[in-house]
């Protein structure tokens, strides 16, 4: 099997770019279908290629495996579905094959390749794409080996070394920059849109600075009070939002919108009715959910995920350490993997081998329990026949093995004669040292 991956992420492509190509959950089975589609129809290389996609707010990316690689094609589809050119995204995107798809996925994992150093978020990220393709049915043996191994590594390097430690998150970046703004953040009122797991996250960060008031803003109610209960706040349907966005002197927004639900000109009637006080604004979503815009006007001070990277790459010196212990357990990650990957290979690798000499067993097996069963009927006595049944065996498999011994030179044959002990005769060769 070839495996590769296409992506693009926080370092290769601009937060727009990256909003073209951010999948939600639900969107996950649907496009995997026509990606796969998309494969086998362009090559007859390609049935049942195996695929998985991972789609965050600081990246997108496929795995796939196949009988060949198809980078080329998988790229033309992702570009299709994001309404850009080919050229375009190959200009920010990176594709790998095979050892180097591994020890991407491995790093990513592991924290290795995220804007924050080490952060834990973006391996229950990598889980919830490998259960999507599986309930897809575009994940085989393959693409779960890689990942099951991507997950293992994670969990040797989160034990093993520090990479989390001295990290800043997200979440505490954007309370910093919030600290930077407001003297006293127990004295300002919070809008947090949207109830996922990232909002979750940083009103926890910003609950521990008991501001004067927390309000939820989400599209489902329910599931904003739920989140809301944590912290004893107030909830607000999304619909609401522009009537009472001046109310507020800091906004978090993260959620699944493919377009943005803080407009322009919203900000602009906030602004007015606040008298020109500050507001504070960090948009975390990919696609954006604030317009672009916003962050012309004056007295307000918006932030997005890219904003953040500044931030959050503080302490980078005293990870490195932990980085370079890193590095070690995830090439030996790779070796493991590549070594389960060649096995698996039609020519040359062990594991049609041994497919094939079970099959053979099998064969000769039941070709002599049916001639057992013969005799049986017969009346022949059951002694004879166990003894016709064993020497049967017996002969069959080592018939190709007496045959090659008699083959070939001097020199082949103490060959085939080495092998042939090593095969056949290991507890006298033990039993002789």
């Amino acid at each position: 099997m070839a495996v590769w991956a296409l992506g693009i992420n926080h370092t290769t492509a601009p937060l727009d770019l990256r909003g073209r190509f951010a999948f939600a959950i639900d969107q996950i089975a649907p496009t995997l279908h026509g990606l796969r589609q998309a494969l086998t129809s362009s090559s007859s290389r390609h049935p049942g290629v195996e695929t998985a996609i991972l789609s965050t707010c600081n990246r997108t990316e496929i795995y796939c495996a196949a009988n060949a690689p198809a980078l080329d094609h998988t790229l033309d589809w992702l570009a299709h579905s994001g309404g850009v050119s080919p050229a375009l995204l190959r200009s920010h995107s990176y594709t790998l094959e095979n050892d180097l798809v591994a020890r991407h996925a491995f790093r990513v994992a592991s924290g290795l390749d995220s804007m924050v150093l080490g952060e834990a978020q973006i391996l229950g990220q990598m889980k919830n794409a490998v259960r999507a393709a599986e309930s897809a049915g575009a994940l085989g043996s393959t693409l779960n080996q890689l990942f099951q191994r991507s997950f293992a590594v994670a969990k040797e390097v989160r034990s093993s070394t520090e990479i989390g430690a001295h990290s800043i998150s997200m979440a505490a970046a954007a309370v910093r920059l919030a600290g930077q703004l407001f003297e006293d953040l127990s004295q300002i009122r919070i809008l947090f849109v949207g109830a996922g797991e990232m909002i979750e996250l940083v009103s926890t960060h910003f609950a521990a600075r008991h501001p004067k008031q927390i309000t939820i803003a989400n599209r489902t109610l329910e599931r904003g009070e739920k989140l809301a209960a944590q912290f004893g706040a107030n909830t607000m349907r999304l619909a609401d939002l522009p009537e009472h966005l001046h109310e507020y002197d800091a906004v978090i927004s993260c959620t699944a919108s493919s377009l943005p639900i803080i407009g322009l000109g919203a900000v602009e009637s906030a602004l007015k009715k606040r008298k020109r006080r500050p507001i504070f604004m960090v948009d975390l979503a990919v696609p954006r959910d604030i317009e672009s815009e916003v962050k012309d006007l004056r007295d307000v001070y918006l932030y997005t995920v890219d904003d953040l990277a500044s931030v959050v790459r503080t302490g980078q010196a005293q990870r490195q350490a932990a980085v370079e212990q890193a590095e070690v357990i995830i090439d030996h990650g790779v070796q493991s993997f590549m070594l389960w990957l060649d096995q698996r290979k039609p020519q040359g690798g062990t594991v049609p081998l041994i497919q094939l000499l079970n099959s053979q067993t099998d064969e000769w097996r039941a070709m002599e329990i049916a001639r057992a069963k013969k005799l049986i009927a017969r009346g022949e006595d059951i002694d004879t026949v166990l003894e016709a049944l064993s020497r049967g065996i017996t002969q069959k498999m080592l018939h190709g093995t007496m045959a090659e011994l008699h083959k070939g030179d001097a020199e082949q044959r103490a060959q085939t004669a080495d092998t042939v002990s090593r095969l056949f005769l290991r507890s006298q060769s033990k039993s002789s040292l």
